[in-house]
């Protein structure tokens, strides 16, 4: 078990920063969530991402992929790669409502599991754990969708005089959350993108979030960067620093205490989008913050709602009773991406390089 794995290791070498146990938890080749066990982006595993919650959501990003085609000349190297691509739903949905279809496609995806389903979709040639397995530049669209939440992140806790860390210790025979000495790095990304945070109050200091970022910039020679995730700005953010936003997921409900089953559950947090439009901001690139539900409004979900929901009327006078049914569920499962209390609430970075 990981937990006996990681006692053992803290009763070695001390207690460890959080972001060393949170990737462990989620990316241990043995016992990790992700990085071990069945695949957990589907309605039998953990949770539903976008693209499994209804096909609209990979065909409504096809077309802002042909129009970045098109705004880059239609290069014979257009390509598309899809970050954490899970079951393949959304490169499935995305690349088969593109015409012409886009020549180079890769799923990449640090679960094991995923891999193996990506593999059985679209071929083992494009299949790869992470960026650093694409053979050079891209050009066309890199799309991460619900990627950067459950990247390792730091702990920090404001005190009366300064950010304190939380590090994994133990105590008894669990594990604990001890207090420790806050590393520069940490301090100072949490000044930085922290906000306003009350004594006592929590911050997710997302280190491993914008150095991804970074890479995936780097990697982009021509064309935009689409990331989808829950979160918001640091202002947002604000209002959830009390108890900060730490929290499991598992089975499709929240989870328990990420110290009680470590590997038996997601563990995740809301993106600091703030941090991130600073990274384009440095490195020269247009960029732009949406939500989820006006960026596929834009790009055309809402027409093809009310297109559908003429054709339940149309049915309804004269049509297949279980056509009908097929296609009211077709529409309230696209409607479900736009529900500004839930998917539609989700924020859209996007960022283009010419």
């Amino acid at each position: 078990m990981l937990l006996e794995t990681l006692a053992a290791r803290i009763r070695t070498s001390g207690p460890m920063p959080f972001e060393m146990f949170m990737e462990a938890c989620l990316y241990d080749p043995d016992d990790g969530f992700f990085g071990s066990g069945p695949l957990r982006s589907e309605k039998a595993g953990d949770f539903l991402t976008s693209p499994e919650v209804s096909p609209w959501f990979g065909r409504t990003i096809a077309r802002f992929v042909e129009a970045e085609r098109e705004r880059l000349g239609d290069p014979a190297d257009f390509a598309v790669v899809d970050v954490g691509a899970g079951s393949g739903s959304l490169l499935e949905s995305l690349s088969g409502s593109i015409t012409p279809p886009v020549v180079t496609v890769w799923a990449l995806d640090a679960s094991p599991a995923a891999r193996v389903r990506l593999g059985e979709r679209f071929g083992g040639e494009r299949v790869g754990a992470g960026l650093d397995q694409l053979p050079g530049s891209v050009t066309g669209v890199v799309v991460a969708n619900e990627l950067l939440d459950n990247l390792p992140a730091s702990l920090a806790v404001r005190t009366e005089s300064g950010w304190e860390e939380r590090w994994v210790g133990i105590d008894g025979d669990g594990l604990a959350l001890m207090a420790a000495p806050c590393r520069p790095e940490v301090a100072a990304w949490a000044d930085r993108f922290g906000g306003v945070v009350p004594e006592g109050g929590m911050v997710e200091v997302q280190l491993a979030a914008v150095d991804w970022l970074r890479a995936a910039l780097s990697r982009l020679e021509a064309g935009a960067l689409l990331l989808f995730d829950y979160g918001g700005t640091a202002e947002e953010l604000e209002p959830r620093r009390t108890q900060g936003t730490l929290r499991t997921y598992r089975a499709h409900h929240l989870g328990p205490d990420p110290l009680v089953e470590p590997g038996a559950t997601d563990i995740t947090v809301d993106v600091n989008f703030t941090a991130l439009l600073a990274v384009v901001a440095e490195t020269g690139v247009e960029a732009e913050l949406l939500r989820q539900d006006d960026f596929l409004s834009a790009w055309g979900l809402r027409k093809e709602i009310s297109k559908t929901r003429r054709r339940e009327l149309d049915l309804a006078r004269d049509g297949d009773p279980i056509t009908r049914l097929q296609s009211r569920s077709d529409r309230t499962d696209a409607e479900t991406l736009l529900h500004p209390r839930g998917l539609g609430d989700f924020r859209v970075l996007v960022a283009r390089k010419t």
